[in-house]
């Protein structure tokens, strides 16, 4: 869990707390030296980096080849940089990472509430959907230009339930993505085998 304290300190002032603490929740890592490496539609296993020279190296390695997220809010390590050369350790700085993670997910979730016309709780999901995949309504979301100023929602706190649909939260949703040891029970197939042939 991320320390509140921390949050208050270093988020971008035009998001309100509760956006933020949902934005890392959902999106984001407890560990500040957290580096994931995708390559298509796959991860790529790095061993985990030990201080933040180590997070620099594993960096400069897969930018450019890769999609490179780091630090608290899996901040786009090759974003606004053009040779792995430029990177710097304060991507993996715990304020500085969410100092900057925010300040580009407030730019996102602008774009995205803009799309829907007004503010809606949809949009923060799609929003951390654009985060993730770097994509929105099939253009890179972060080289878009900035809409302004655009009233955002503050996401609801419970997910709402539908009936017959999934109470599993986002945040679970991603725990399994990341560890499919954590997924639960899909289908119940205790009764298949026990009868007779």
């Amino acid at each position: 869990m991320i320390d509140v304290a921390l949050l208050q300190k270093c988020a971008d002032p035009a998001l309100k707390p509760a956006i933020v603490e949902r934005f890392i929740a959902v999106a984001g890592s407890p560990d500040p030296l957290t580096v994931t490496v995708r390559s298509g539609d796959r991860f790529v296993l790095v061993p985990k980096p030990a201080s933040a020279d180590d997070a620099l190296a594993l960096m400069r390695q897969y930018v450019g080849k890769a999609v490179v997220r780091v630090g608290i809010t899996q901040y786009p390590a090759g974003f606004g940089i053009k040779d792995p050369s430029e990177l710097k350790p304060d991507l993996v700085d715990a304020c500085e990472n969410i100092r900057m993670g925010t300040a580009l997910f407030d730019k996102v979730y602008r774009i995205v509430t803009k799309w829907y016309g007004n503010a809606v709780d949809e949009a923060f999901d799609d929003a951390v959907y654009a985060w993730k995949s770097g994509y929105f309504e099939g253009k890179m979301v972060f080289s878009e230009p900035d809409p302004g100023d655009v009233k955002l929602a503050e996401p609801a706190v419970e997910e709402k339930i539908e009936q017959g649909g999934s109470s599993e939260t986002p945040a679970q949703a991603d725990a399994e993505l990341k560890d499919p040891n954590l997924a639960g029970i899909r289908i119940d197939l205790s009764g298949i085998g026990g009868g007779q042939p």
